[in-house]
């Protein structure tokens, strides 16, 4: 169990455009210049939106491995302990956050791609 930093930004290029930036201490995560999560080496913890139910959820069921960083509106946004999370379920962390905050033009067509929708 566990996650590289490295292998987390692997995770974070299977993304469509999406784009990283150096904030001091942090590298921001964002998709059409709108944020979706923040990885902080030094610390190797990730910061991710989600909505506040589910940020709710994951601190109540293991807060060893998430913590509530801060909300903002609708969201809640989590932390990620890299070295207590397998890769499954970050990977599904991340993409949630990355389509929550995605024009839904990009997610359909992220979707189709992955094949999670059905043809018309």
């Amino acid at each position: 169990m566990g996650v590289t930093v490295d292998e987390f930004l692997a995770m974070v290029d299977t993304l469509p455009e999406t784009r990283q930036g150096q904030g001091g201490d942090w590298i921001s995560l964002k998709v059409h210049d709108k944020g979706f999560g923040y990885l902080w080496e030094r610390t190797e913890t990730v910061g991710l939106k989600a909505t506040i139910e589910e940020q709710m959820a994951l601190v109540a069921e293991r807060p060893e491995v998430f913590e509530i960083q801060f909300t903002a509106g609708r969201f809640g946004w989590v932390v990620v302990h890299l070295d207590k999370i397998d890769a499954d379920e970050l990977l599904e962390l991340v993409t949630e956050a990355w389509c929550l905050t995605a024009p839904r033009h990009l997610v359909e067509a992220h979707e189709a791609a992955i094949g999670l929708t059905t043809p018309s």
